[in-house]
């Protein structure tokens, strides 16, 4: 389908531009009509349309962007417009060009009769498949502004929490970067001149100093190859954990580190209860659910563990059961679980202990956050005292022969 791009006022008169996808140019005047706007002058693009079913490089927009437009939809629906105007209405106040050429994309094929979560699939980008399932089960259950609304919360959600982790290492991750280049600046620059005299002197120089000198000298001749083994090293470890038995390594290793472990685990787990109880919520079948779910955790043996849940709920058991023989996750969880199952009110309880276990995110984010700081100062605290040792050890060795030499 061709692209027209075109210029022209708002309702409020000022002045704008953009790019519709229509079968004609009177189709394109009707759609920029249909977004309040009148078309002072409209272009066929040569180009192939960026919406279109052949486009690779369609644009992109963040989770919270995402979260943003889901409860825009959402609140216009609840207000009693139908989707096609809904999506029309929130077309109108996009935010950036990239929102614009989504929802485009969006109308489009919801116009031509597309049910949503399909047009949604087949954009890509933003929608993945727990968007996605979502959307399509928006579209079965005939909630469609609860179900976005609940969607939009797990987005938000899910961006808060990444803030909340990043917020929590950036501060120790700056006082590293700064201690490693402050000792990097004096052992391969202040340290060799300090001790100019004492070899010229032929004081010997103790195991410390020797140590640091050699390793001044050989960042002096090689720097040049520390810089291409750092690169090449950065790729050779991305294409190793490539490799889904090394990353399966990677992730066991990073699950028994001490407090870093628990924070991914309660992490994962808090996503895993928040995301299962909206996604049974709004209807998707609970073996949907789960392989939607074992995308989100971001840990490849707790993503194996949903495999083996998935694979025992298939031959008909409960989904309790599996939950506790895996061991990665918590009693409570298995045990609010089984409760749900006999009760029927999985989704509810689901939900409702999602609340508790952000909680226990937030407390686990407080503790690394806090037990980080002082271990890395334990870690400077030795670099310092080596480096000191370094400089004081052989200025002590020719003070003594000095004095002996009296």
């Amino acid at each position: 389908m061709p692209a027209f791009a075109y210029q022209g006022i708002d309702e409020q008169g000022q002045k704008v531009s953009g790019t519709v996808t229509a079968t004609s140019r009177a189709g394109a005047v009707d759609r920029i009509r249909a977004l309040g706007r009148q078309a002072t002058e409209i272009v066929e693009s040569a180009e192939e349309s960026a919406t279109g079913p052949a486009s690779n490089n369609r644009p992109s927009i963040s989770a919270v962007e995402l979260a943003n437009l889901m409860r825009e939809l959402a609140t216009a629906i609840e207000a009693g417009l139908p989707l096609m105007q809904g999506l029309v209405t929130v077309r109108r106040q996009a935010a950036n060009v990239r929102q614009e050429v989504i929802l485009d994309f969006l109308i489009e094929r919801v116009e031509s009769g597309r049910p949503l979560h399909e047009a949604c699939k087949e954009y890509g980008g933003p929608f993945d498949d727990m968007v996605v399932g979502m959307i399509r089960a928006a579209d079965a259950s005939g909630k469609m502004h609860e179900v976005l609304h609940q969607l939009s919360d797990l987005l938000e959600r899910s961006v808060e929490v990444r803030r909340e982790l990043v917020g929590a290492t950036i501060y120790p991750m700056i006082v590293m970067v700064i201690m490693a280049i402050s000792v990097v600046i004096f052992v391969t620059v202040l340290l060799p001149k300090l001790m100019v005299p004492l070899q010229a002197q032929d004081v010997p120089l103790p195991w410390p100093t020797q140590v640091l000198l050699a390793l001044a000298d050989f960042v002096a001749a090689w720097w040049w190859l520390m810089i291409a083994g750092a690169i090449g090293g950065f790729f050779g470890w991305r294409a190793w954990t490539a490799v889904p038995a090394n990353r399966r390594r990677v992730d066991g290793l990073l699950l028994r580190v001490p407090l870093l472990g628990t924070l991914l685990r309660d992490i994962a787990v808090a996503r895993f209860t928040r995301t299962l109880g909206t996604l049974c919520s709004a209807g998707i079948p609970i073996l949907t659910s789960l392989g939607i779910v074992r995308d989100t955790l971001g840990n490849t043996v707790m993503m194996d563990a949903i495999d083996e849940v998935r694979e025992r709920v298939t031959t008909g058991g409960s989904l309790a059961t599996p939950l506790e023989r895996c061991g990665h996750f918590p009693p409570l969880l298995v045990q609010i679980v089984n409760i749900g199952e006999r009760s029927g009110r999985l989704e509810g309880m689901l939900l409702h202990a999602a609340s508790a276990f952000d909680r226990q995110v937030n407390n686990s984010l407080k503790i690394f956050s806090k037990a980080l700081p002082p271990a890395m100062l334990v870690v400077m605290a030795c670099v310092a005292a080596f480096v000191l040792a370094a400089i004081l050890l052989p200025l002590l060795e020719m003070q003594q022969a000095v004095a002996g030499g009296r």
